[in-house]
């Protein structure tokens, strides 16, 4: 039989029928469908609707930050100000002697816990930073400090010479502390910030005003501490503790609270304070941790001060981070079907001069979905914490059907 060019497109033709019935068909109709291809809309986040764009003011002298606590008690920079290299900290080191010595030996929950004994050479200590006119409280051999009283001294007291005794107590010296301590600082994440002695009384104790504030905050997460400063809510007092006056205090009718202030010939006038400012409706207020060093004088520093405070209590003015019913993504599925991903609800956070991080946009994988679904978030990282909404779908996408 002769093959004809008839029969030859015929065979064709039934060759792609059959693969178009008992492949293509079954392929199409009982694969899979694609998931949804999701576009991020320009512009997700944006400065707060409404809100006031004022910025924090910080001084063009010395070194300068402010930062706020967020949920977790974690340190977010609002402001920078002045020099921001590394410089001179000051008294601002005895943070860093607390903080390194409550790492392994910390303050129990109740009482004074255990007794440090002042011997000869924390007594000599005491007799020549006092007549260096340094810091000092005075001390005798033979005396028992509680810890939660030599800490005491060292926060409130400013004391240099219980600073050495703290360190003694706990590291066997001077020398062994300074080097746990840059192991702490560095285990911690301070990379600008070096410790030279207990007491910040020397030139090459050295860090940068952002990170003054990241050892403040975590001052104030430790409840200890916190309570010596009276930030707990609570009286701080214990039973038969020592009479240890309040030197670093100031600025407390401008709603400050210090915590380390001094004066160093390397470092200036230094100060690390921390206060609040309203927030929110229904919400407690913003937490603020500040640092200044290298300031020339007391009066520069206080007005630079009382000028942080007051523009940060109007960057913490309330506007729409997140609006509902607004778009912040789109999808789209391989055969053309289209929906807007809109906020569900709204958000609302403190402006802090207008800024805001990127939106995070996170939509789950699908292929159809009605109207209203709830199908992503849109978060926004703020200086507080993240803010987010649900995204649902503006429109459905449905079934591509057989066809």
């Amino acid at each position: 039989m002769s093959i004809t060019p008839g029969r030859i497109i015929g065979v064709a033709v039934g060759a792609i029928a059959i693969l178009g019935i008992g492949v293509y068909g079954p392929a199409m109709l009982l694969g899979p469908l694609p998931a949804v291809s999701v576009t991020v809309a320009e512009g997700a986040a944006s400065a707060p609707s409404g809100a006031d764009t004022a910025t924090v003011t910080l001084p063009a002298e010395g070194a300068s930050a402010m930062a706020v606590l967020g949920d977790d008690g974690a340190a977010t920079t609002l402001a920078v100000g002045g020099d921001t290299e590394t410089v001179p900290i000051g008294a601002a080191v005895k943070l860093v002697t607390v903080l390194a010595t409550l790492d392994s030996l910390p303050l129990p929950p109740d009482g004074g816990g255990p007794d440090i004994t002042i011997g000869p050479e924390d007594y000599t200590d005491y007799l020549r930073y006092a007549a260096e006119d340094a810091r000092t409280l005075p001390v005798l051999p033979g005396e028992k400090w509680t810890e939660r009283d030599v800490v005491r001294a060292v926060l409130l007291a400013s004391s240099n010479n219980h600073a050495d005794t703290l360190v003694r107590w706990a590291f066997g010296g001077v020398e062994p502390y300074v080097e746990a301590a840059n192991t702490w600082l560095a285990e911690n994440g301070f990379t600008a910030t070096r410790v030279a002695d207990a007491t910040g009384l020397s030139g090459d104790n050295v860090g940068t005003a952002e990170e003054l504030t990241r050892l403040a905050a975590l001052a104030l997460a430790d409840p200890g501490i916190a309570g010596l400063f009276g930030l707990d809510g609570t009286t701080s007092a214990v039973a038969g503790e020592r009479n240890v006056p309040d030197a670093v205090a100031h600025l407390g009718d401008a709603g400050v609270r210090a915590l380390t202030r001094g004066y160093t010939d390397e470092a200036g006038v230094g100060f690390v304070y921390t206060t609040t400012v309203p927030a929110l409706p229904d919400q407690p207020p913003y937490r603020l941790v500040g640092a200044m060093t290298l300031m020339p004088d007391w009066d520069t520093l206080d007005a630079a001060v009382v000028a942080a405070v007051e523009s940060s209590a109007q960057s913490a003015t309330p506007g729409e981070v997140i609006t509902a019913g607004t778009p912040y993504a789109s999808v789209e599925a391989a055969w053309g079907d289209r929906a807007d991903l809109i906020a569900s609800v709204s958000r609302t956070d403190a402006s802090w001069g207008g800024s805001v991080a990127e939106a995070s946009v996170t939509v789950e994988p699908f292929t159809t979905a009605s109207s209203g679904s709830d199908v992503g978030r849109i978060s926004v990282p703020t200086a507080a914490g993240e803010v987010g909404s649900p995204l649902e779908l503006a429109g459905a996408i449905r079934d591509p059907g057989p066809i």
